[in-house]
């Protein structure tokens, strides 16, 4: 059997949008940088890079895509500040989720640039260690009932899923281990997509 191609789209706004798009092309998949609201519907699911939440809920008003990507029905990956934007509860009334994922989640958590660190981080589906790159990172404080846990840090969630909707608080994109972009792709695009 063949495997369907995909293409996923990343907003390339901030964050490591080109890391995110060798990921995905590395897994035989095509990658599209969103610069454009009207990008969207050209894409099978969606990446939320990391970068900051307020600007990033800034850039969403001024250019329309809000409204968009709050009636964006596809698989959506957000890491770091992306895991921000797709929660219920940012913490942040000057940051605008898009409610995707019923989880409470903390901006700048564990402190600022220079508190930023590199741990493992223990993958519930996988027995290999996955190297967590923290970068001013949220904490996922509170979720609800339907939500999954994938990866924990210190017994605490770092890796979330619901529905067809995945957040990471760490940067998967800078490293060479492809596992959770290949989650990502096997477990929630293919599947939906059929």
């Amino acid at each position: 059997m063949t495997q369907k191609e995909l293409t996923v789209g990343i907003l390339g706004f901030q964050g490591a949008f080109k890391k995110h798009k060798q990921a995905i092309e590395r897994l035989n998949h095509k990658a599209l940088i969103i610069k454009y609201p009207s990008e969207l519907e050209k894409v099978d699911a969606l990446i939320i890079p990391g970068g900051e939440s307020t600007t990033m809920t800034k850039i969403w008003d001024e250019m329309g895509y809000y409204a968009l990507l709050k009636k964006f029905d596809k698989p959506i990956f957000g890491t770091c500040a992306g895991s921000i934007l797709l929660s219920e509860n940012p913490h942040d009334d000057r940051v605008k989720a898009l409610k995707k994922i019923p989880a409470s989640i903390i901006r700048n958590a564990y402190g600022r640039q220079v508190d930023s660190f590199v741990d493992e981080v223990r993958l519930l589906f996988d027995n290999k260690p996955f190297k967590g790159i923290f970068i001013r990172a949220p904490k996922i404080e509170k979720i609800k009932n339907g939500v999954e846990i994938l990866g924990i840090h210190n017994d605490v969630p770092v890796f979330i899923k619901f529905d067809k909707y995945i957040a990471t608080t760490f940067h998967p994109e800078l490293t060479d281990d492809l596992r959770i972009h290949k989650y990502f792709i096997e477990n929630i695009c293919l599947k939906e997509k059929d």
